[in-house]
């Protein structure tokens, strides 16, 4: 086991006072939320009182927020939900180049399907501008969907200004707030959002929980029949552990939330500026002021990501790439071929993203360790500054007060 986690984007611990709230629901109030009987309705209260905990943490209605099986369920029963209820209306969607592929697979299989998607670029540090999202739309126009935080690089995208866009244009909006949920304050009532995804896993709640903010008047398919649970939305004897686990974990992850990011944030530009300072030819990817205050994500030049990871790994220290070699395809990741980087540039990322228990004496340690890795690695990489392709201005990153 790592001794230092710095993966916190792929998943987190579940919280001690989240999995101690849970406990008594596997064993003791244990009932089916649908049956009459006492068991059954103490059960039924547990999954409203979770309700109205995730409501609360971005200011919608508890009637708003349906339970899921986690992020790529809710964004799927969004975008077809919202497709298939509105093709009378028309068939075109907008999203960016960079959203996640729960969002991605999903536009692509609606194109295969009579719909037609306009898929945004985004700029060198990921974002997309309200005007592009404004330009795109036609009478056709039944959904736009852009991610609030992107996963890999950390761009916070102008969520409340596109929001302001779709509302004028009647056009509904979806958000995948995945990463955003528990690390920035957001509000649907303010940022105009008629859709919200969200994922337990990643405040340090359990995996296999969900949820979708759907605003009240909003109407989209169902997306599982054969029960009225959910308001008949969802079918399905609900996940009533899990559910009880993602009302504490938000409640849990937006309390004192503004403070807790800054203290992040604080930790996350040690790292990034460290990197930048002991190690030559290093380019951090994403915006360095418009980011998750928890996200680090670097290219290195003359090396691959997953070596860098292999040996942080043997250090003790878990991290993760935005090369896809691990998953068995040679594409880097798309959201950095996205932002303009070259592929050999592409496959050289590292992403490190902080956790609530991470500490300075952590941030310390890989600043100590990863120069070193960096250099063996270059030691033995027949990429050099002769053979590269690649400008130096790509390498170009000014200091965040710069």
């Amino acid at each position: 086991m790592n001794s230092i986690y710095l993966d916190n984007a792929a998943t987190t611990a579940v919280s001690p006072a989240v999995l101690e709230t849970m406990l008594p629901y596997f064993t003791e109030h244990y009932g089916n939320p649908s049956s009459v009987h006492a068991t059954g309705r103490d059960a039924r209260k547990a999954i409203e009182a979770a309700r109205r905990q995730v409501a609360a943490a971005i200011n919608a209605n508890p009637q708003e927020i349906y339970f899921t099986a986690g992020g790529s369920e809710s964004d799927n029963w969004a975008i077809k939900g919202t497709a298939f209820a509105n093709r009378k209306k028309g068939n075109h969607i907008i999203t960016t180049a960079i959203e996640h592929h729960a969002v991605l697979h999903t536009c692509q299989w609606l194109e295969k399907n009579g719909f037609t998607v306009t898929y945004l670029p985004v700029d060198s540090e990921g974002r997309v501008t309200p005007e592009q999202v404004e330009a795109a739309i036609t009478d056709q126009t039944i959904l736009i969907t852009v991610m609030a935080a992107n996963n890999e690089i950390g761009t916070l995208e102008p969520i409340a200004e596109i929001g302001k866009v779709a509302r004028a244009h009647k056009i509904l909006f979806h958000t995948d707030a995945v990463q955003a949920v528990g690390a920035i304050p957001l509000d649907v009532q303010a940022m105009n959002i008629d859709m919200l995804s969200m994922s337990g896993h990643k405040f340090h709640g359990p995996k296999g929980i969900g949820a979708l903010y759907i605003r009240r008047g909003v109407r989209i398919d169902t997306l599982i029949h054969g029960g009225a649970q959910e308001r008949g939305q969802r079918a399905g004897t609900e996940n009533l552990p899990g559910i009880v686990g993602i009302g504490k974990a938000i409640e849990l992850a937006t309390a004192d939330l503004e403070a807790k990011a800054a203290k992040t944030a604080a930790l996350r530009d040690r790292l990034m500026d460290g990197i930048l300072e002991r190690i030559p030819d290093v380019r951090v990817n994403g915006s360095r002021t418009e980011r998750l205050p928890n996200n680090v994500n670097v290219s290195v030049r003359y090396i691959e990501g997953e070596s860098m990871l292999l040996r942080l790994d043997l250090a003790g220290i878990a991290a993760s790439s935005g090369s896809a070699c691990t998953s068995g395809s040679l594409d880097p990741s798309h959201v950095l071929l996205a932002i303009g980087l070259p592929h050999e540039v592409a496959h050289g990322s590292l992403r490190m993203t902080l956790g609530t228990d991470t500490t300075e004496a952590d941030i310390d340690k890989v600043l100590e360790v990863l120069p070193g890795i960096v250099s063996d690695l270059r030691a033995m990489s027949v990429l050099n500054a002769e053979t590269s392709t690649v400008s130096d201005d790509t390498f170009y990153c000014p200091r965040r007060n710069a």
